[in-house]
Protein backbone atom coordinates (compact mmCIF):
# COMPACT_ATOMS: atom_id res chain seq x y z
CA UNK A 1 0.00 0.00 0.00
CA UNK A 2 2.82 2.41 0.85
CA UNK A 3 4.26 1.92 -2.63
CA UNK A 4 0.90 2.73 -4.23
CA UNK A 5 0.39 5.94 -2.24
CA UNK A 6 2.31 8.20 -4.69
CA UNK A 7 0.34 6.68 -7.57
CA UNK A 8 -2.98 7.32 -5.80
CA UNK A 9 -1.94 10.92 -5.08
CA UNK A 10 -1.07 11.49 -8.75
CA UNK A 11 -4.33 9.88 -9.87
CA UNK A 12 -6.42 11.96 -7.49
CA UNK A 13 -4.75 15.38 -7.89
CA UNK A 14 -3.87 14.85 -11.55
CA UNK A 15 -7.30 13.83 -12.77
CA UNK A 16 -10.01 12.62 -10.37
CA UNK A 17 -10.21 15.86 -8.38
CA UNK A 18 -11.28 17.69 -11.54
CA UNK A 19 -13.86 15.28 -12.94
CA UNK A 20 -17.43 16.59 -12.77
CA UNK A 21 -19.68 16.32 -9.74
CA UNK A 22 -22.82 14.75 -11.04
CA UNK A 23 -25.98 13.06 -9.88
CA UNK A 24 -26.45 11.52 -13.32
CA UNK A 25 -26.86 7.78 -12.75
CA UNK A 26 -24.83 7.01 -15.89
CA UNK A 27 -21.85 9.04 -14.67
CA UNK A 28 -22.07 8.02 -11.00
CA UNK A 29 -19.00 5.81 -11.49
CA UNK A 30 -16.85 8.99 -11.49
CA UNK A 31 -17.91 9.75 -7.91
CA UNK A 32 -17.35 6.14 -6.90
CA UNK A 33 -13.81 6.04 -8.33
CA UNK A 34 -12.89 9.44 -6.86
CA UNK A 35 -14.11 8.39 -3.41
CA UNK A 36 -12.37 5.01 -3.63
CA UNK A 37 -8.96 6.47 -4.53
CA UNK A 38 -9.26 9.29 -1.98
CA UNK A 39 -10.24 6.72 0.65
CA UNK A 40 -6.99 4.87 0.01
CA UNK A 41 -5.11 8.05 1.01
CA UNK A 42 -6.93 8.60 4.31
CA UNK A 43 -5.72 7.14 7.61
CA UNK A 44 -9.09 5.49 8.22
CA UNK A 45 -12.32 5.30 6.23
CA UNK A 46 -15.79 4.01 6.87
CA UNK A 47 -18.18 2.57 4.35
CA UNK A 48 -19.85 4.59 1.63
CA UNK A 49 -17.75 7.76 1.85
CA UNK A 50 -18.23 10.51 -0.71
CA UNK A 51 -15.51 12.84 -1.99
CA UNK A 52 -16.89 15.55 -4.25
CA UNK A 53 -15.23 17.36 -7.15
CA UNK A 54 -12.39 19.68 -6.17
CA UNK A 55 -11.97 18.38 -2.61
CA UNK A 56 -8.44 19.15 -1.38
CA UNK A 57 -7.24 17.15 1.61
CA UNK A 58 -3.45 17.42 1.27
CA UNK A 59 -1.83 14.00 1.58
CA UNK A 60 -4.82 12.70 3.56
CA UNK A 61 -2.69 10.63 5.91
CA UNK A 62 -4.01 12.33 9.10
CA UNK A 63 -7.67 12.23 8.11
CA UNK A 64 -10.28 9.78 9.38
CA UNK A 65 -13.76 9.78 7.86
CA UNK A 66 -16.70 7.70 9.06
CA UNK A 67 -19.51 5.78 7.39
CA UNK A 68 -21.77 7.67 4.97
CA UNK A 69 -19.77 10.89 5.35
CA UNK A 70 -18.35 13.14 2.68
CA UNK A 71 -16.12 16.01 1.70
CA UNK A 72 -17.99 18.76 -0.14
CA UNK A 73 -17.35 20.32 -3.54
CA UNK A 74 -14.16 22.43 -3.53
CA UNK A 75 -13.60 21.95 0.20
CA UNK A 76 -10.13 22.28 1.70
CA UNK A 77 -9.40 20.25 4.81
CA UNK A 78 -6.24 19.24 6.61
CA UNK A 79 -5.38 16.71 9.29
CA UNK A 80 -5.31 15.78 11.99
CA UNK A 81 -9.03 15.58 11.32
CA UNK A 82 -11.64 13.07 12.53
CA UNK A 83 -15.02 13.12 10.82
CA UNK A 84 -17.75 10.93 12.32
CA UNK A 85 -20.55 8.99 10.65
CA UNK A 86 -23.28 10.59 8.52
CA UNK A 87 -21.59 13.97 8.15
CA UNK A 88 -22.77 16.23 5.31
CA UNK A 89 -20.43 18.96 4.11
CA UNK A 90 -21.48 21.78 1.83
CA UNK A 91 -19.34 23.33 -0.88
CA UNK A 92 -16.19 25.36 -0.19
CA UNK A 93 -15.86 24.37 3.48
CA UNK A 94 -12.46 25.08 5.06
CA UNK A 95 -11.20 23.06 8.03
CA UNK A 96 -7.90 24.35 9.31
CA UNK A 97 -5.58 22.59 11.74
CA UNK A 98 -2.48 24.82 11.50
CA UNK A 99 -2.00 28.29 12.93
CA UNK A 100 0.91 30.62 13.55
CA UNK A 101 2.38 31.15 16.99
CA UNK A 102 2.09 34.77 18.09
CA UNK A 103 2.91 34.73 21.83
CA UNK A 104 6.10 36.74 21.58
CA UNK A 105 6.21 40.37 20.52
CA UNK A 106 9.98 40.69 20.27
CA UNK A 107 10.20 38.64 17.07
CA UNK A 108 7.94 38.64 13.98
CA UNK A 109 5.05 36.18 13.99
CA UNK A 110 6.42 34.72 10.79
CA UNK A 111 9.57 33.62 12.66
CA UNK A 112 7.70 32.04 15.60
CA UNK A 113 6.70 28.87 13.81
CA UNK A 114 3.31 27.25 13.83
CA UNK A 115 1.27 24.80 15.85
CA UNK A 116 -1.02 22.00 14.77
CA UNK A 117 -4.27 21.31 16.60
CA UNK A 118 -6.64 18.67 15.32
CA UNK A 119 -10.33 19.07 14.60
CA UNK A 120 -13.00 16.51 15.53
CA UNK A 121 -16.47 16.39 14.02
CA UNK A 122 -19.10 14.16 15.63
CA UNK A 123 -21.79 12.01 14.05
CA UNK A 124 -24.84 13.27 12.12
CA UNK A 125 -23.45 16.76 11.50
CA UNK A 126 -24.47 19.15 8.72
CA UNK A 127 -21.82 21.71 7.77
CA UNK A 128 -23.22 24.42 5.50
CA UNK A 129 -21.58 26.03 2.49
CA UNK A 130 -18.43 28.12 3.01
CA UNK A 131 -18.10 27.30 6.71
CA UNK A 132 -14.64 27.83 8.23
CA UNK A 133 -13.63 25.67 11.18
CA UNK A 134 -10.50 26.80 13.01
CA UNK A 135 -7.80 24.62 14.64
CA UNK A 136 -8.53 22.72 17.83
CA UNK A 137 -12.34 22.79 17.52
CA UNK A 138 -14.57 19.86 18.47
CA UNK A 139 -18.03 19.72 16.90
CA UNK A 140 -20.51 17.56 18.84
CA UNK A 141 -23.03 15.05 17.49
CA UNK A 142 -26.13 16.27 15.66
CA UNK A 143 -24.83 19.80 15.09
CA UNK A 144 -25.96 22.06 12.25
CA UNK A 145 -23.54 24.82 11.21
CA UNK A 146 -25.14 27.55 9.08
CA UNK A 147 -23.62 28.61 5.78
CA UNK A 148 -20.80 31.14 5.99
CA UNK A 149 -20.15 30.57 9.70
CA UNK A 150 -16.72 30.83 11.28
CA UNK A 151 -16.36 28.25 14.04
CA UNK A 152 -13.79 29.38 16.59
CA UNK A 153 -14.88 27.36 19.65
CA UNK A 154 -16.19 23.89 20.47
CA UNK A 155 -19.87 23.27 19.70
CA UNK A 156 -22.06 21.23 22.05
CA UNK A 157 -24.07 18.33 20.65
CA UNK A 158 -27.36 19.14 18.89
CA UNK A 159 -26.65 22.86 18.68
CA UNK A 160 -27.62 24.92 15.65
CA UNK A 161 -25.01 27.63 15.16
CA UNK A 162 -24.42 30.46 12.72
CA UNK A 163 -22.49 33.66 12.20
CA UNK A 164 -18.94 34.93 12.39
CA UNK A 165 -17.92 33.97 14.96
CA UNK A 166 -20.48 31.18 15.18
CA UNK A 167 -23.00 31.52 18.03
CA UNK A 168 -25.67 29.14 19.26
CA UNK A 169 -29.05 29.89 17.67
CA UNK A 170 -30.95 27.03 19.31
CA UNK A 171 -30.67 23.37 20.26
CA UNK A 172 -32.31 20.59 18.28
CA UNK A 173 -33.22 18.69 21.46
Amino acid sequence: MKLLRPLFLVMYYGMLKFLPATNNRYLNFIKVIRSYIAGKLFAKTGKNINVEKGADFGFGNNIEIGNNSGLGVNCKVRGPLKIGDNVMMGPEVRIMTNSHNFDRTDIPMLAQGHRVRGVEIGNDVWIGARVIILPGVTVGDGVIIGAGSVVTKNIDSYAVVGGAPAKIIKFRK
